[in-house]
């Protein structure tokens, strides 16, 4: 027999207790000549056993059942190669039946409990673990053991007390301490669970999961007061609690302490044991309530964003609190980054194309609009705004297709019918088809007819081309009789006076739209134009250089600047 096979036949033989019964059945511990067949056959079994040929091995064991059916050792390695298979009721059967055999053996009692606990026969685990506990007192595996049963039985008080003789043997742990706590909890007593948790906190007054449960436990137990204390002391013990912060961070939100809330909250962005979810959650509720966007918060959000680099959430959440602190331009940059990530959400977008239009990136509203379609071809906003950018970019025929198309699918919405019907009419106006560009914004009133922008916009684009400029002032008008006062206007007025050939008073127009607006190119322009007409050539070439220097980039105020004199736009 080799010798390591036969080592291991020894100790799997010590193992279950069963070895007199194969080695020695009779007396004086002799093996006669007819038990060889057996031990052969047994010693065989095991062989197949270790060399993962289970059913070879699990046939040669019932054939020594036949034989002898007494051998507990039999039982036991049937048992084990059942559970390999996955036959866990028949495993039992026959650990059971060892254990019969022989029912004073460790072994056995041992498979026996943890087998009963797995089955959810806790009486019967009870007892196992019991016997185990008897033979080895100290042995903490088995105490556990014990105590769980104990527990699942319903036997709270047994089972803490079974804790409490673990914690004689290992001293005081944090986790003896919990586990208590939930065995009371269990059984009703929260006053001794709570009791049992500051006994704990006495012996370890900084551990986390301690203050954590405390926290839980006030907090269910609605002693809100104990419970904020609690979880401030959570913070400080265990400063990088992701879930700890978030609490807190949304308690001082409800409180109304929004500096504290925001300390808390930038605390809880980089944790790993929080989620995005929760935290994004926080940041919109903190985004309701702050006032000022400090460099502090903006910074936490890099943070954020540095934590899960490949998400939207963070760089959208951004995106919003920059745009809060006045920031455009860095929030449409936070958007766009959003997008790169993920294309599939519509806000997202539609903060880009607004504020693409509104900071008058054209060339970017047209790409991004174009590409927006793509995901969103049902939304008829992306069609108009895409015909918006066409028409500044010049490409009339591609604005007149897109907001044709985005036209037969805007629904009943009457106020943007008319949005369509204006930039329709612009790119008409652009192709030099009057007819088409007036019918089109004609329609456009006719389904909107409170829209002072719509009214202002038909004027300018009589008045550029120096068409019909009685209609074009009957609007303006109306556009201040309805209570306009937008730089705009002033401007549409003072351009339809300078058609007129009305130049002072144009200028007096073009000076208050002026002073309503920030530096707007397009009215700087104009000044330029009417002071040129008025004579004075020196402050025309300074409002047209002003003009350029706010990203006027037209090629006829380029010429305008370098033969020093007025050309007309069209």
């Amino acid at each position: 027999m080799n010798k390591i096979h036969f080592i291991f036949l020894i100790l799997f033989l010590t193992a279950c207790g069963g070895s007199s019964k194969v080695l020695n059945e009779g007396n004086a511990g002799t093996v006669s000549a007819k038990d060889y067949p057996y031990i052969e056959k047994f010693y065989k079994a095991l062989r197949f056993k270790a060399n993962g040929r289970l059913d070879e091995a699990a046939s040669l064991l019932q054939e020594c059942l036949e034989i002898r059916q007494n051998d507990d050792a039999v039982f036991y390695a049937l048992s084990q190669i059942e559970l390999m298979q996955g036959k866990d009721d028949q495993s039992a059967l026959h650990i059971e039946q060892a254990a019969k055999l022989d029912p004073k053996n460790t072994w056995y009692i041992q498979e026996l409990a943890y087998m009963y606990f797995e089955r959810g026969n806790y009486t019967a685990a009870v007892e196992n673990f019991k016997k185990l506990v008897e033979k080895e007192p100290r042995n903490i595996e088995w105490l556990y053991g014990y105590a769980e049963s104990l527990a699942k039985a319903g036997k709270y008080q047994e089972a803490i007390a079974a804790l409490n003789k673990t914690q004689d043997q290992t001293g005081p742990h944090p986790e003896l301490t919990m586990q208590k706590y939930r065995l009371y909890m269990e059984a009703g007593k929260n006053a001794e669970g709570e009791q049992e948790l500051l006994k704990g906190l006495e012996l370890f007054p900084s551990e986390p999961s301690i203050i954590a449960t405390l926290v839980d436990h006030y907090f269910r137990t609605r002693q809100e007061a104990k419970a904020i204390a609690m979880l401030e002391r959570l913070v400080a013990a265990d400063p990088n609690n992701g879930r700890a912060n978030l609490a807190l961070g949304d308690i001082y939100l409800r409180q109304g302490k929004i500096d504290q809330a925001i300390t808390a909250i930038i605390r809880a962005l980089p944790a790993e044991d929080a989620d995005l979810d929760s935290k994004m959650k926080l940041l919109i509720a903190l985004y309701d309530q702050v006032t000022v966007v400090s460099d502090e918060l903006l910074n936490g959000l890099d943070v954020l964003i540095a934590t899960y680099p490949n998400k939207a959430k963070p760089h959208s959440i951004k995106g919003d609190f920059l745009l809060k602190a006045d920031k455009e331009v860095e929030a449409l940059k936070a958007y766009r980054e959003a997008l790169e990530y993920d294309k599939n959400q519509y806000p997202i977008w539609n903060q880009v194309l607004i504020m693409s239009y509104q900071l008058g990136e054209y060339e970017a509203l047209y790409a991004e609009s174009k590409s927006c379609m793509e995901y969103f071809p049902s939304v008829a906003t992306v069609y108009l705004l895409n015909g918006v950018a066409a028409n500044q970019l010049r490409k009339y025929d591609e604005a007149n297709e897109v907001l044709s198309y985005g036209l037969e699918i805007v629904g009943s919405d009457n106020a943007l019918k008319a949005e369509f019907y204006g930039q329709l009419g612009e790119s008409a106006f652009g192709k030099r088809d009057f007819n088409s560009g007036k019918q089109h914004y004609e329609k456009a009133l006719s389904l909107n007819g409170a829209s002072n922008l719509l009214r202002n916009n038909y004027a300018m684009r009589l008045a550029f081309y120096n068409r019909d400029l009685e209609l074009a002032k009957s609007l303006i008008d109306q556009v201040f009789s309805n209570g306009g006062d937008l730089g705009q206007y002033y401007d549409t007025y003072g351009l339809i006076l300078f058609r007129k050939g009305d130049f002072q008073d144009a200028k007096v127009q073009f000076e208050k739209a002026n002073s309503k607006t920030d530096k707007d190119k397009l009215i700087l322009e104009h000044l330029g134009d009417v002071h040129f007409k008025l004579g004075d050539s020196t402050k025309a070439m300074d409002y047209w250089a002003q003009s350029l220097d706010a990203g006027n980039t037209d090629d006829i105020l380029k010429k305008k600047l370098a033969d020093k004199k007025y050309y007309d736009p069209f």
